[in-house]
Parts: C-alpha cells; structure tokens; sequence
C-alpha cells in the first residue's frame, strides 16, 4: 500500500512538473508592455523578451534610460517615457501602445516601476514620506492597469504584477511595505475579476536584491537627511550611533542579498509563455527559505526575528526631554 501511495506521489509530482513546461506558441505576434525599463529587473526583462521574439514595449521614466536600452536591443523593440504617477502620461502612452498593438492586444501587461522610499522608524517620519512610494508603487500600478486592461482583454492576456515579500512582511518604517501589501489587494481582486474574461493575473514577489533600488548608500543618506531634522527627544531615544549601527547590521545580512537579477525574469517569463502559469511567485532563495515562509509563522515569532536585525535604542523611554 505504501509503494502505490509513493507511486502515485511521484506520478503527480511528474504530472506537476510537465504541465508546468508547456508553452504558449506563437510569441513573435504577441505584444507586452513592461514599466520600469531604466534599470533592474525591467531592463533585464526587456532585452531578454526582445531576445525571445517579444514585440517588446519599454516604458523608461528618463530619456538617457531609453536611449540605453535601445542600443542594446533589436529594432523590434520601442521606447517611450512614462510617468506611472502622471495621469496624462499614461492616458497618452496607452493610446499609443494601442494604436501599435492593433486588433492584437496586449497580450503582456508587467507593472514592475516601483520606488523603495525612505526607510526608517516610523516615528521619524511624516505622511510625505509616505507619499512617494504608495503613489509609484500602488497608485502609478493601478493607473497603468485600468488604462492598459481593455488591450489585455482583448488578447486574452496575462497581467503580471511585480511586488516583493515587503508585501508579506513589513520589515521596515516607510511606505514602501504599506504600498506593497496593497498591490497584493490589488493583484487580488484583479485576478478574480479577470478571470471571467480568460485573463491571467499573477503576482511576483521578489526577495532582496541588488539593484539601485536598494542602493543602501541611498538609503542611508536619506535616513541622515530625516535624522538632521528629528527633533532633541528622538535622537536621544535612538543615540547618535543609531543609522551607523543599523547599516553595520544591514552589512551582516548580506548573504540574503540576491545578485542574479534573472531569477525574477524568470518567473516573469513562466507568467508569460506557461499554458499552466502560477498566481505567485517567490524569486530568490531568501524569499523561499525565509520571508514566505516567515509571512506565514505567528506574530510573536516574526516580531523576535525581525526585531533580532535592529539596533538597539539608546534610551527609549526619554520622552518629552526636548
């Protein structure tokens, strides 16, 4: 009894496999339109569906971004300058990828522009800071969506939103986590809605890469800018060698820092070409041995080990000392 049970284990494992490999046909008809095509995982994605016989079209946020990325790719290959968090701009570039796609659709929607923000405690911070990120990262991807959907309709297509366990687990002040966890509301109630029209929605959530994105450099003058202007009580509660020690620790979690940027195309692509493709996906070792299933553990155990990566404060009970 137990052989046949392992048996039959094996042969849906084998089944699982195989239909995870069929693929679409016909690719070189096919439209897609990808945000966020300066730099990272956007770039990358773009010249490799270029490569694959995409009718790839780049959204750049800057012209020099644009021009790079064309000398590196085929003619097939367009441009154009968007600005996920200018209404006009995407009404504009929408009507425009319209008028190129034709009576084909889109049949490849990736909302992969996003921004990380400042990073910091929460009580350094104000709604501005805030503002930033929810408005590329959820509101620039919802606007991009509604506006390019009908294309997506049309074909029959797959909207594939890129996310990031900061939407499993909010690992930090900000708005960046806060912006995720609502993509994956969006990307939700998107996929349902969809499917009555055979449109595909997935949803990718990255671990922790190395990209400009998360430049700690950047990050850490923009955690020095705020830090000048917090007010006698909250420097004292946090100490003078607060940032300069978190980034001593960020510098001991290195290992969990993916530098293969293919591992998110890759799944992109599966979300694109797979007959069968998934609603989720986790790219990086870190985010499949650790923060998926960390989202999943009690919030005591998730508070112990997160809070485990921060420094610890000065003196946090000197309120009100200013």
């Amino acid at each position: 009894m137990l052989f046949w049970l392992l048996a039959l284990l094996i042969l849906c494992g084998f089944l699982w496999h195989y239909k995870g490999q069929l693929k679409i046909t016909d690719i070189t008809d096919k439209y897609i339109f990808i945000t966020g095509c300066d730099t990272g995982f956007g770039n990358l994605a773009a010249r490799t569906f270029d490569k694959k016989g995409f009718h790839v079209i780049a959204a750049c946020l800057t012209e020099s971004g644009s021009t790079a990325l064309k000398e590196e790719t085929s003619e097939r290959l367009q441009t154009v300058l968007l600005d996920v968090t200018d209404p006009e701009s995407v009404k504009r570039t929408a009507q425009w990828v319209k008028n190129q796609a034709g009576e084909k659709g889109l049949w490849g929607l990736i909302n992969n522009a996003g921004v990380l923000g400042v990073m910091a405690p929460t009580d350094w911070l104000t709604v501005e800071d805030y503002r930033e990120p929810i408005e590329v990262n959820l509101f620039g991807l919802i606007s991009v969506t509604l506006n390019m959907l009908p294309l997506v309709k049309k074909a029959r297509g797959r909207v594939i939103n890129v996310s990031s366990i900061g939407g499993r687990l909010a690992f930090s002040g900000g708005g960046y986590a806060p912006s995720k966890y609502a993509v994956e509301a969006f990307n939700d109630s998107l996929r349902r809605d969809m499917k009555a029209f055979d449109v595909h929605v997935a949803c990718i959530e990255p671990g922790l890469f190395k990209t400009e994105l998360s430049d700690p450099v950047k990050t850490t003058e923009r955690k020095l800018t705020i830090w000048k202007h917090l007010p006698p009580d909250i420097k004292q509660q946090y100490g003078e060698g607060y940032i300069e020690k978190s980034l001593d620790k960020l510098k001991g979690s290195t290992s969990l820092v993916n530098m293969d940027l293919s591992l998110v195309v890759e799944c992109m692509d599966h979300a694109l070409t797979s007959l069968f493709p998934k609603t989720h996906y986790a790219a990086g070792k870190d985010a499949k041995t650790f923060w998926i299933p960390l989202s999943h553990m009690p919030a005591v155990l998730q508070d112990f080990l997160l809070l485990k990566q921060k420094v610890k404060l000065a003196n946090p009970k000197a309120v009100g000392l200013s």
